[in-house]
């Protein structure tokens, strides 16, 4: 049940940016258990390892915007009044996570990509489902546009179909007396 919930904790901090799922460097270093310079250096020790779709560096612009997103600022980045920022923080995409096990050899560091590996999935899963209901919501707002007039019909045809007929006056026959 830990693992379900530490997974869900590390869901909460996969962010997209440029239309990917990535994590924090800086929080993955928490999660290790390293500092974020330590991190940083291995990944720059083995770069040829982290190509442009498993890790990249944030722009100022990108920093602001998660920065506003974030419900853990501090985790973005640290600023006194009037500063600017001094690293430009990396990121890294579930592969580039996957690899990061590879330059922190430790077992700390296989514990916790495992968990983000399932938080990953989880996220995906979520959205896999989401666009499923997304498409049957359309397929059914497709299928009864104009089911709210045709029924309207029905009903008024079922009401005259119901309702007594008109009583007609009879002709009398016959003699009458006045």
């Amino acid at each position: 049940m830990s693992n379900l919930i530490a997974a869900e904790l590390i869901a909460t901090e996969i962010f997209e940016v440029r239309g990917k799922k990535v994590m924090l460097g800086k929080y993955l270093a928490k999660l290790y258990g390293v500092e974020t310079k330590r991190l940083n250096e291995q990944v720059r020790r083995n770069i040829n390892r982290f190509p442009a779709d498993f890790m990249f560096q944030l722009t100022k612009e990108e920093v602001i915007n998660l920065m506003s997103q974030s419900s853990s600022r501090s985790q973005i980045a640290t600023l006194k009044q009037g500063q600017n920022i001094k690293y430009l923080p990396f990121v890294f995409t579930q592969e580039g996570v996957a690899m990061l096990s590879s330059v922190l050899n430790s077992d700390r560091a296989i514990q916790v990509n495992i968990l983000i590996m399932r938080a990953f999935v989880r996220l995906k899963e979520a959205l896999v489902s989401y666009n499923k209901l997304a498409a049957k919501i359309n397929e059914l707002e497709k299928k009864y546009i104009g089911h709210d007039e045709k029924m309207r019909d029905i009903f008024e045809a079922i009401r005259q179909l119901v309702a007594s007929p008109p009583e007609k006056k009879r002709r009398i026959t016959g003699f009458s007396r006045t």
